[in-house]
């Protein structure tokens, strides 16, 4: 098991989730992917969006239905910073995941997080389990009760 993944498997553990990542035969990258892989709806993927604060410098995660876009003005606004594009190895050294399996738990280090609300329209979502082939089920709930992210609109 990947460090990547242990981190999102004990975080389920710690938080008494009863949910257990699961590979995928194919990648699940993108939210269509991971989508086809679940068998579920594009709007049930729970994608992690990354920005860089141009104020702060740090990482800000933006977990959105697969469906939506993040609306850059609406994003700063929540944010209270302006924002920018987070480059690899921000998102590396703030969360311990690479692009394409950055989880919405599990991080290395603690991060600024909001929460499409339209992901609570759903009894369950998958997210990104720390690579590009593994994803998690959760509520929305459980979900934000664990990431600490906070309900927000700043999706188009």
């Amino acid at each position: 098991m990947s460090k990547s993944l242990k981190r999102v498997t004990n975080a389920l553990l710690d938080a008494g989730i009863d949910a257990v990542p699961v590979e995928m035969g194919a990648e699940t990258r993108t939210a269509l992917q991971a989508a086809e892989a679940a068998g579920c709806l594009v709007d049930q993927i729970a994608k992690s969006i990354i920005f860089q604060g141009e104020t702060s410098g740090e990482a800000i995660l933006f977990v959105t239905a697969g469906n939506n876009q993040v609306d850059p003005v609406k994003a700063s606004k929540v944010a209270g910073e302006p924002l920018g594009k987070a480059d690899a190895t921000l998102i590396r050294n703030q969360t311990g995941f690479a692009i394409g399996g950055v989880a919405p738990i599990g991080h290395l280090n603690p991060i600024r997080a909001f929460l499409d609300p339209h992901l609570f329209d759903f009894d369950v979502i998958w997210a990104a389990a720390g690579t590009p082939r593994h994803i998690f089920p959760i509520n929305a709930v459980d979900l934000e009760r664990i990431s600490g992210a906070k309900r927000a609109d700043f999706t188009e």
